[in-house]
């Protein structure tokens, strides 16, 4: 039997929701490297989960098998490189566009599943995935508007790249099954910072040019807030939600994107881009219904 949807849950998913949508706001704040930014993004939140759960001690924490703790490194470094990706997306274009890109992941993961865990693609998935590609289109700039722009398309492409990324996170999840999820994204995110650290030792990335206080600050803010304390609301929230309920409102995470990325940084979408948007999140939510 379903669980039923408790209030506070909800708000405090939503909540979370909301604190994820502001992260591109957040980039353009801070002037320092995509790597960079990884790093510390990774190292904070997952310090904060760490002693989260410690204080929390809901239940005592059990070795995790070998073979899981490698999987779970390996899916870390691919959370890191789809923060690098996604970063450097909003450098090259909007963050409502890159937003977009990076939402394409469950046209992405829906499309793998037949070949990773031979699950059938459905009329209506289908259906889905190719609106949400025509969405894509529409987004990108190409068709309508004047065509896109060099720039605009380079970060649709990390923007995709980041999306890719974040699907491979999504299967390899699928396959470790049975892991707290405080465990898991403690590990996560910090194998997500750590992956950096050889890059930035090589190319003196520690530098930060650019950082004055407001940027450190900032800085803290995305790790702890953005991360730790969101992902520890997201978690916490879900004992009391549905499945159901889950998917969809995790929509409200592009959604308030674009609304903040107009409110905030002046980049409203154009009317070819409003459309696409309306069709990649419709899609994405229409998929996850029951029939």
């Amino acid at each position: 039997m379903e669980r039923s949807n408790d209030r506070k849950s909800l708000g405090i998913f939503i909540s979370s929701m909301l604190i994820f949508g502001t992260v591109g706001v957040l980039r353009r704040y801070i002037p320092l490297s995509s790597a960079l930014l990884a790093f510390s993004r990774g190292i904070l939140g997952g310090l904060f989960l760490l002693v989260f759960a410690l204080i929390r001690k809901k239940e005592a924490w059990e070795k995790i098998p070998t073979g899981v703790f490698v999987r779970l490194l390996i899916t870390g470094a691919m959370i890191g490189i789809n923060w690098i990706l996604l970063f450097e997306a909003y450098n090259h274009t909007t963050v409502a566009v890159a937003t977009l890109c990076y939402y394409m992941e469950p046209t992405i993961v829906m499309l793998l599943s037949p070949l990773i865990f031979r699950e059938r693609l459905t009329g209506k998935k289908a259906l889905c995935a190719a609106v949400s590609i025509i969405g894509m289109v529409l987004v990108s700039g190409v068709i309508g508007d004047g065509g896109a722009q060099a720039g605009n398309l380079r970060g649709i492409a990390l923007g995709l790249g980041a999306a890719f990324f974040y699907s491979g996170v999504v299967i390899m999840n699928k396959k470790t099954p049975g892991i707290d999820p405080f465990r898991r994204t403690t590990v996560l995110l910090l194998s997500a910072g750590l992956v950096m650290l050889p890059y930035l030792l090589l190319t003196d990335g520690f530098r930060g040019e650019g950082a004055n206080a407001v940027s450190v600050l900032l800085l803290l803010v995305l790790g702890i807030v953005h991360t730790g304390i969101a992902y520890a609301m997201y978690f916490g929230s879900m004992d009391g939600l549905n499945v159901q309920t889950i998917a969809v409102f995790s929509y409200i995470d592009p959604v308030s994107a674009l609304l903040f990325s107009a409110l905030l940084l002046r980049e409203p979408l154009s009317i070819t881009g409003i459309i696409g948007a309306v069709l990649i999140i419709g899609s994405a939510i229409f998929s996850e219904l029951k029939n």
